[in-house]
């Protein structure tokens, strides 16, 4: 059995992942952490958990927790988790990082979307990049892992086959995207009050999104040249669920079913990407790790569509499926 801890056990990502923890047959959780010292029980904070996990959230010091858990996730906000990561490599644990402080591989990128100074910026580009479609490879065996972003998971997923097979221009790529309130986290915002956010549409960040650098790094990767992709984020006035539609130049007259044929071929192997014929929709990954994808060409652009369930595929579930892999488990474990 691997020991496990969530550091910031309190929110949304944080409970969809004890949820799939405790259907891990590998996993025994040992320590959930929080900032503050009031150590609730877990069921106090996390009602559906009730009689399912018989531990407190603890304000412990990372060495503390080094000493209960083999592996740990990290659910901190960006610029909390960076210190904890070092001090947890340092007592020999193995990290599943939820936070931003380890997806961007240059420091000046990061200073300049996040406003602040990385504490540990030797270790960014060493660190791998936890999107197992793409980089598997290096997962396995991993001391830290960089848990994706829910929009970028969506997006890249979605462009990079395309990308790497040329079929798509990497140059003036546009995202809609839009996903469910969760997405923005549980700390309360007056924008996401139920009267705010209830039946209305609103896009924010446009130019401004800090997953517009992850995107860029990871799609320049896999286009082999810089990508600098127009990113359009949505607040949908649903819980869960985010729908990503990408609009790019194709470089040659391809029709949709090759377009099609790219993604099928790319994907065929892989247990967590559905390629389909029809739009997906939200509905069709709600509380699932999978990612549906489909394409079609309009007018000389190919238009791609994915969906993902932010809190699973965008997060836990992904974490949870790094996991598997870190450890040599079947990457589905748990998670079908």
């Amino acid at each position: 059995m691997i020991r496990t801890a969530v550091l910031g056990a309190t929110g949304y990502t944080a409970r969809e992942l004890l949820n799939l923890l405790l259907r891990h047959p590998e996993v025994e959780i040992t320590a959930l952490t929080t900032r503050k010292d009031s150590r609730l029980h877990v069921a106090e904070v996390h009602p559906s958990l009730r009689g399912r996990l018989d531990l407190v959230l603890e304000n412990l010091s990372p060495q503390e927790v080094a000493e209960r858990a083999d592996c740990v996730f990290g659910c901190l906000p960006h610029g909390a988790s960076a210190a904890a990561v070092s001090e947890l490599l340092a007592a020999d644990c193995r990290v599943v990082d939820f936070s931003a402080d380890y997806r961007l591989n240059d420091p000046q990128v990061y200073a300049k979307w996040y406003g602040v100074e990385h504490p540990d910026p030797g270790r960014m580009p060493e660190t791998v990049y936890g999107l197992p479609e793409l980089y598997r490879d290096g997962i396995r065996g991993a001391k830290l892992v960089a848990n994706p972003g829910c929009y970028p998971t969506a997006a890249i997923l979605a462009l990079a086959p395309l990308l790497k097979q040329g079929v798509i221009s990497p140059h003036g790529i546009v995202i809609d995207a839009k996903s469910g309130i969760s997405g923005a986290g549980r700390s309360p915002k007056a924008n996401l009050h139920f009267p705010e956010a209830n039946e209305n549409l609103t896009a924010y960040n446009i130019g401004g999104h800090r997953h517009t650098p992850e995107i860029d790094q990871v799609l320049s990767t896999w286009a082999d040249v810089e990508t600098n992709v127009i990113f359009s984020p949505h607040l949908i006035p649903m819980d869960r669920g985010e729908l990503i539609t990408a609009y790019a130049d194709t470089t040659k007259e391809i029709t949709t079913e090759g377009l099609l044929e790219v993604l099928r071929t790319f994907y065929s192997a892989e247990p967590f990407v559905r390629v389909v014929e029809h739009f997906p929709g939200t509905k069709d990954v709600a509380q699932t790790n999978f990612c549906d994808i489909t394409v079609c060409q309009v007018n000389g652009k190919a238009v791609v569509v994915s969906a993902i369930d932010n809190l699973v595929k965008g997060a836990s579930g992904a974490a949870v499926q790094n996991f598997n892999l870190m450890y040599g488990f079947s990457e589905t474990l748990a998670l079908l």
